[in-house]
């Protein structure tokens, strides 16, 4: 079952990558909220059609493995993703592109591993529910602000950062739906971040650094969960030297696997069909 959990969570990531390459082929160019304007490209909603086939068979993969053999699979999307948007953009992909993806993926890989795994229910009361969504949009909106003055590069890892730290808020308000507490505006409150989240990484991607644009998404989104489960979950935290040592390792070659991917990764052509 091990084996079948892995490959699920594998082909997952696989659809993962290549519905954000088809989103970002798309997205390439344009500028303001595009969003409505993506909405009618086939290929945008192709691609996220995909990425919903991933992240069901990242779910499916949990019924039959455990989270330390899942978790890894999925962090392999990085490294599909890279190759898929090449394609479409008609590029070879570097090897150092390649590379800085593999130094990100390990360091991912190290951070999830450290973590202790929770076995409780999660409970959110009212409060923690308010800071959890304050939390969020706040961050979301300094990285956003700062993003205004950065330079490309840069502005696509803040908006990408701001994207994942939604995303994070969205995945933790899920887990306390799905196993802790039902409160009903929970419900009502958890697509609101996820669709300021596709708004931000969609400006992300219209400025054409996809692959930092998606490493920073990638290491934002479980990085936030975790610190948010930790901080208003009572979810454990690594302890000890060796565990510390490790997660400190881990976010070193995280950082900076996403430097050099920075300076490795051409910028996508703005002449794509989001640009004409």
């Amino acid at each position: 079952m091990t084996v079948l959990a892995a490959g699920l969570a594998l082909l997952g990531s696989l659809f993962f990558a290549l519905g954000a390459a088809l989103q970002q082929f798309e997205a390439a160019g344009t500028s303001g909220p595009a969003v409505r304007r993506l909405l009618r490209r086939p290929r945008w909603l192709l691609g996220g059609l995909a990425i919903g086939a991933g992240t069901a068979l990242h779910v499916v993969a949990l019924a039959y493995g455990p989270l330390t053999v899942v978790q890894p699979m999925g962090v392999a999307s990085l490294l599909f993703a890279l190759p898929c948007a090449a394609a479409l953009h008609r590029r070879r992909i570097r090897p150092g592109e390649l590379g800085a993806a593999a130094v990100i993926a390990v360091g991912l890989v190290g951070l999830v591993l450290v973590v202790p795994q929770h076995s409780g229910s999660p409970y959110l009361g009212t409060g923690e529910a308010v800071a959890l969504l304050g939390g969020a949009a706040a961050a979301a909106l300094a990285l956003w602000a700062a993003a205004r003055r950065a330079s490309p590069a840069a502005r696509a890892v803040l908006l990408a950062t701001g994207a994942g730290v939604l995303y994070g808020a969205t995945a933790t308000l899920a887990r306390v739906l799905v196993d802790g507490n039902r409160e009903l505006w929970f419900l009502a409150a958890a697509p609101v971040p996820a669709l300021i989240a596709l708004a931000l990484l969609q400006r992300a991607y219209a400025i054409g650094h996809f692959g930092v644009a998606f490493a920073a998404l990638q290491v934002a989104d479980p990085l936030t969960a975790v610190t948010f489960g930790a901080l208003l979950l009572g979810e454990p935290l690594p302890t000890g030297a060796t565990s510390l040592l490790t997660a400190l390792a881990a976010a070193a070659l995280t950082a900076a696997g996403t430097v050099a991917l920075a300076r490795t990764t051409p910028m996508s052509p703005a002449s794509g069909p989001a640009a004409r």
